[in-house]
C-alpha cells in the first residue's frame, strides 16, 4: 500500500486492519507500506504482494508490463488526488479564473506530483498549458510559506492542508479536486486515482475478493459514522500522525472516498487519456481496454448482499 501511513486516500484499508473486519472475514492480511505509490505499484508487478493499493497513474508506469500480467481493478478508492487549486489571499484580484494563470507563479509541494496531470487537463480545458506556467516545487512547508508571503500567486495544495488554508482566509479557492463531485464539475467528467489492483495472473479467488470488498465497504461506513476520537483510539499512532491533525484527514477521507469503490469503464479512459497527455509513461507500455482492466463482479456482489442484508 502507498504511504504515507497518514494518507486519507488510503485509510479504508487502514481502519478495516485496525478493526478487524479482514480478520471478521475470515482472511489473514498483512499490510505492507511503501514510501511512495511508484513502490506498491512495483510490489505488484514483482509478484510480491496479492493486491496494491495505489493510484493508477503510479501503476500504468510501474506496474506489469508482461503480457498476461495485466492489473485488474478490484476497488476504487478516489476520483483524484484531493488537492485544491487556491490563489494567495494577496492576489485575488489579480487571479480570478484559471484562465488567468498563465504566466503566473504556481506552487506544487513536489516535481512530478500527481495532481499535476488533473491540473494539466483543467488547463488545457481553457485553453492554457502547464509550460506556459512558472512552476515552483516548494514542499509542503515552503507551500505555505509562499503562499503567506504572496510569493506565488496560486498552488497547487493538498488536503488536508487547502481545507486548512481556507478556513482560515489564507487562501481563496480556484479549482477544487476534494469530492468525486468537485472533481466532475471541475473537469466536466468523471475520473479515478487511488484503488486497489491485482494480476491477471496472480488474482485471489473471486470469494477473497468479495470478503476483502466487504471489509473495504465497513471501514467506509465506519470512516463515515466514527468520530475522530473513536477512530484515534482504534488505530495506530503511525496513522493518526499528530492528533489535533487527524480530524481535518478525516473530513478529507469522508470527502474523497468514492462511494462503495465502483469505478466504470468510461471513467477509466478518461483518466487513462488525462494521465498520457501529462505524464511520460514507458515505451513498453501496453494499456488494455478499459473493460479488461475491471473485475468488479466480487465487490458487485458484495454490495448486493450488504443492500440485501
Amino acid at each position: 500500500m502507498s504511504g504515507p501511513a497518514t494518507s486519507s486516500e488510503y485509510l479504508p484499508i487502514r481502519v478495516a486492519e485496525a478493526e478487524g473486519y479482514f480478520a471478521r472475514e475470515g482472511l489473514e492480511v498483512t499490510v505492507r507500506t511503501t514510501r511512495a505509490e511508484s513502490g506498491a505499484a512495483e510490489a505488484l508487478a514483482q509478484g510480491q504482494v496479492d493486491l496494491t493499493a495505489t493510484t493508477l497513474e503510479a501503476l500504468l508506469r510501474f506496474g506489469p508490463r508482461a503480457p498476461g500480467q495485466t492489473a485488474r481493478l478490484v476497488f476504487g478508492l478516489t476520483a483524484a488526488p484531493p488537492f485544491a487549486v487556491l490563489v494567495a489571499s494577496g492576489h485575488t484580484g489579480a487571479v480570478r479564473s484559471v484562465e488567468s494563470l498563465g504566466g503566473l507563479r504556481v506552487g506544487v509541494t513536489t516535481p512530478g506530483a500527481p495532481e499535476l496531470a488533473w491540473f494539466g487537463w483543467l488547463l488545457a480545458r481553457v485553453g492554457v498549458s502547464i509550460a506556459q506556467l512558472h512552476l515552483m516545487s516548494l514542499g509542503g512547508r515552503g507551500l505555505l510559506g509562499a503562499i503567506d508571503s504572496g510569493e506565488i500567486h496560486a498552488a497547487l495544495v493538498p488536503e488536508p492542508m487547502a481545507t486548512r488554508l481556507l478556513e482560515e482566509g489564507r487562501a481563496t479557492l480556484l479549482a477544487d479536486f476534494r469530492t468525486p463531485e468537485a472533481v466532475a464539475k471541475a473537469l466536466g467528467m468523471k475520473t479515478v486515482s487511488a484503488a486497489v489492483f491485482v494480476r491477471a495472473d496472480r488474482r485471489p479467488a473471486d470469494a477473497d475478493l468479495a470478503a476483502f470488498a466487504r471489509a473495504l465497504l465497513a471501514a467506509q461506513e465506519r470512516i463515515r459514522q466514527a468520530s475522530a476520537e473513536e477512530l484515534t483510539a482504534r488505530l495506530p499512532s503511525r496513522t493518526v500522525g499528530p492528533p489535533d491533525e487527524f480530524p481535518l484527514r478525516l473530513e478529507a477521507a469522508r470527502a474523497c472516498n468514492l462511494p462503495d469503490g465502483l469505478v466504470s469503464a468510461e471513467e477509466l479512459q478518461q483518466t487513462i487519456g488525462i494521465i498520457r497527455a501529462h505524464t511520460p509513461l514507458p515505451a513498453t507500455t501496453r494499456i488494455p481496454r478499459p473493460e479488461e482492466m475491471l473485475h468488479l463482479e466480487p465487490l458487485q456482489k458484495a454490495i448486493t448482499a450488504r443492500q440485501a442484508h
